[in-house]
């Protein structure tokens, strides 16, 4: 039974090779990579040497294949990998123009990945939670992925185990306001809380991200941090903040890079590491993420970040 547990869209993402092809136009394509938001977390996380579940579900097809490989040579717990008869393995389609920008085409709540059910979920599966993270973007997927969040959300609380949300908002899912609506539940009892600084903005409406990160703490005791990008990462407990720089990288694909900072982050924190060593470490495995086509092909080792912190 896994510590760090997981759940939502498992998927495979396709895009194009370079900025500045638009999806609305013939072009070229690479992948299919492994992907998702709480896909890439898991992967992440095991990578960094933590016992990691993922629970989620895809068809039975090449896709679904790929995703069950990855997880298992990487080390996740596919054991709750549910096959949906009849649907396909859902996809995402993702370009960047020359800005950086990205847009995405999902295939996903009438996929495979929006008929994960909920009373397929054992009980028992979280008897050693420590960690459950939720993604916004499974919240947003469909009614489907959301009764299966809230289990998973009652099972870990029941057991003792901690909730980290990242708010991930894809609002090609859903509008904000239903978002806002969705998370409240989980920002409630949110014992870590990781937006960017722009969710936090749009989650609370508020002008400056500080102000933002300390409203969306609800939960006594709870820790915001706001992910920055290139530019390190916030960490509010209760009126304390702290400022952590970022890296310096080659950029080749950012899709991922927050999945792999809230692993790393959670990695930190089990080991009883200083908050500002904790935000460091996982400004450094952001940073490596990014260095590599694929949503997770860039997610670091323990070993790659502490060489790479060594040589800073």
């Amino acid at each position: 039974m896994p510590e760090i547990i997981t759940l939502g869209e498992a998927l495979v993402e396709i895009m194009r090779p370079v900025a500045g092809q638009a999806l609305d136009r013939p072009g070229e394509f690479r992948g299919p990579f492994p992907s998702g938001a709480p896909a890439i977390f898991a992967v992440a996380a095991a990578r960094l040497g933590m016992d990691t579940g993922f629970i989620g579900a895809v068809g039975a097809d090449a896709f679904g294949r790929l995703m069950h490989k990855r997880f298992t040579a990487e080390g996740v717990d596919a054991s709750q990998l549910q096959i949906a008869p009849g649907y396909a393995t859902g996809a995402a389609f993702v370009a960047y123009d020359d800005a950086g920008r990205r847009e995405f085409v999902f295939h996903i709540r009438y996929a495979a990945a929006g008929q994960l059910a909920a009373d397929q979920i054992p009980a028992d599966y979280f008897e050693k939670v420590k960690w459950l993270h939720i993604s916004g973007s499974a919240l947003a997927l469909n009614e489907n992925s959301r009764t299966a969040c809230q289990r998973a959300l009652e099972l870990t609380l029941a057991l003792g185990g901690k909730i980290s949300l990242d708010p991930n908002l894809r609002l090609e899912l859903m509008p904000l306001d239903e978002f806002r609506q969705v998370l409240r539940p989980y920002l409630e009892q949110a014992d870590l809380l990781l937006p960017t600084e722009g969710e936090a903005l749009l989650l609370t409406g508020l002008k400056d991200p500080q102000r933002a990160a300390r409203k969306l703490a609800h939960k006594p005791g709870a820790i915001a941090v706001l992910k920055r990008g290139s530019q390190g990462c916030a960490i509010f407990t209760g009126e304390s903040q702290l400022d952590i720089p970022g890296f310096g990288v080659d950029e080749i694909d950012p899709t991922g890079a927050g999945d792999c900072f809230s692993a790393a982050f959670i990695a930190g924190l089990q080991a009883g590491w200083p908050l500002e060593q904790v935000g460091r470490f996982a400004n450094a495995a952001g940073a490596l993420a990014v260095t590599q086509l694929g949503p997770m092909e860039g997610a670091p080792t323990f070993e790659q970040v502490e060489r790479f912190l060594t040589a800073e």
